[in-house]
């Protein structure tokens, strides 16, 4: 019987995936698919990064496309670059300079954005702003606690309102508001203490968004995107401890191809969007009233996430106990404890 398991067992994961893959079939068949081609869209934090890669793939599909950030020459610069992406000479490219962590400045780029198009709310808008700093708790200032919600949470919350309100006004119908939330959407670990709150933050928003604006027939979507190759990963990387970016084990994901995603499941009408396969875990484990993507396909990773999250998170927790004694090391050479005998980082 046991030599017969694995034959059994390969042909039961056969089967489910021919399964899978017919149903996924037969949902793309009978489902209608957003086309950006000719709409308006915004997207904040579009002069580098995720925010860049999204403008680019959106001119690419034929969009007309705004993009905001604050640095005019850094604007500049992506503005030329999506100049070299245009597809048709009526495509309207436009930048715009604003700060976007307040409720003012997202209003004002906002408006200047729509002016072009008759003061009309854009199709679809894409919130890419926003940064990380990693780092330990201990070490975090109160500007740092701030600065965490600021750049992960309200310089997306603020452009949301203020598209929700001209929204309503406008009566207007079909929408698309999309975040850019993260992996640690779902989770968390050692590390990312002023980040983690606003991503959780930034989902709930989304899940209240996506049912409130059913009002206004408006899809809201949050990616939760992995770590990726972009210059925000750069920076970050400058204060993240050592043992975190051992955790978090990759050097980032091709931030095009996050990109594509982002912009496919969009006008595939998704509310969560995972990138990876180990996002996707933690997504149907955590969705909460989210809506799924697949119901057997969901129930299969949620199985397999009921097995492997455990996994992971003894896993995490076992290489920051081990890493107990480097970090006491490194509270005494910046000065928070002094040089003297101590059990309490040892204890269990």
């Amino acid at each position: 019987m046991s030599s017969l398991l694995p034959n059994d067992l390969s042909s039961l994961i056969l089967g489910l995936a021919v399964f899978f893959v017919g149903y996924s079939i037969t949902m793309g068949i009978f489902s209608a698919k957003w086309d950006p081609k000719g709409k308006h869209c915004y997207v904040t934090g579009g002069s580098s990064g995720l925010g860049l890669e999204v403008a680019i793939n959106l001119t690419k599909k034929g969009a007309h496309v705004s993009i905001v950030a604050r640095n005019k020459e850094v604007l500049a610069a992506a503005l030329k670059t999506l100049e070299s992406y245009r597809v048709t000479p009526e495509q309207r490219l436009a930048s715009y300079s604003f700060p976007l962590n307040t409720a003012a400045g997202s209003s004002g780029a906002l408006h200047a954005a729509c002016e072009p198009f008759g003061g009309r709310v854009p199709d679809a808008a894409f919130l890419c702003a926003g940064s990380s700093k990693p780092d330990w708790f201990v070490n975090m200032t109160e500007a740092d606690l701030l600065n965490g919600m600021e750049q992960g949470y309200w310089v997306q919350a603020f452009t949301a309102h203020a598209i929700v309100k001209l929204t309503a006004e406008q009566e207007f119908k079909g929408g698309k508001i999309a975040f850019v939330g993260s992996t640690v959407s779902y989770m968390s670990f050692a590390g990312f203490a002023s980040y983690a709150p606003a991503k959780h933050a930034l989902r709930g928003l989304c899940d209240t968004l996506r049912n409130e604006l059913i009002l206004y027939s408006t899809d809201v979507s949050i990616l939760c995107a992995p770590t990726m190759n972009s210059p925000g990963y750069a920076n970050e990387m400058k204060t993240k401890p050592k043992i975190v970016a051992e955790i978090e084990g990759e050097d980032g994901q091709p931030m095009d191809k996050v990109a594509e995603k982002l912009v496919s499941d969009v006008a595939r009408g998704r509310s969560h969007i995972a990138y990876d396969f180990v996002t996707d875990l933690f997504r149907t484990s955590t969705r909460g009233s989210a809506p799924q993507h697949n119901f057997v396909l969901d129930a299969l990773l949620g199985t397999i996430a009921w097995i492997g999250v455990p996994v992971w998170r003894w896993d995490t927790d076992r290489k920051i106990r081990g890493h107990r004694e480097e970090h006491r090391q490194y509270l005494i050479a910046k000065g928070v404890i002094q040089a003297t005998p101590s059990k309490s980082l040892d204890a269990k």
